[in-house]
């Protein structure tokens, strides 16, 4: 059987920040630091190899985190996180294609975080028939004793 769409957006939006986060610290897929915003990197307080390697440590906490059983958390925090990359880009004036990437990669975090509240229902929702049954049956037996 085919994997869910859920499924195959889990697995994607888990391994690529966790594969993009540890090359924050060896730039085998690129140097990281071109994308930082000069305005930024001027402002921060450390220099932006060592700020790149704080965004590698959080993006692969966010890519575990969707792998694990918190998923909506994750892809939530993966949406905010693209969000905050989109906006970095743009203020950077350059790499506008990156950031119209980044920002529909964004929204299909979003789209993993409603599939996966979608899901959770779905799992409830056999407990909440028993819980409702169960109760119903304890209110008609309370009514039958009076």
């Amino acid at each position: 059987m085919a994997p869910s769409a859920r499924e195959t957006l889990r697995i994607g939006y888990g391994l690529l920040p966790i594969v993009a986060g540890a090359d924050k610290f060896t730039n085998l897929l690129v140097d990281w630091e071109k994308y930082l915003a000069r305005d930024f990197e001027r402002k921060s307080p450390v220099s932006g190899r060592a700020f790149m390697r704080f965004v590698g440590v959080v993006e692969m906490a966010a890519g575990a985190l969707v792998l694990s059983r918190w998923t909506r958390l994750g892809a939530w925090v993966v949406a905010g996180w693209l969000s905050g990359i989109t906006l970095n880009l743009l203020f950077s004036r350059h790499y506008y294609d990156v950031a119209a990437r980044d920002a529909l990669l964004a929204l299909g975090a979003v789209a993993l975080g409603q599939l996966s509240r979608e899901e959770a229902v779905k799992r409830a929702q056999p407990a909440i028939e028993r819980q409702s049954t169960v109760l119903g049956q304890h209110a008609q037996e309370a009514v039958m004793r009076h």
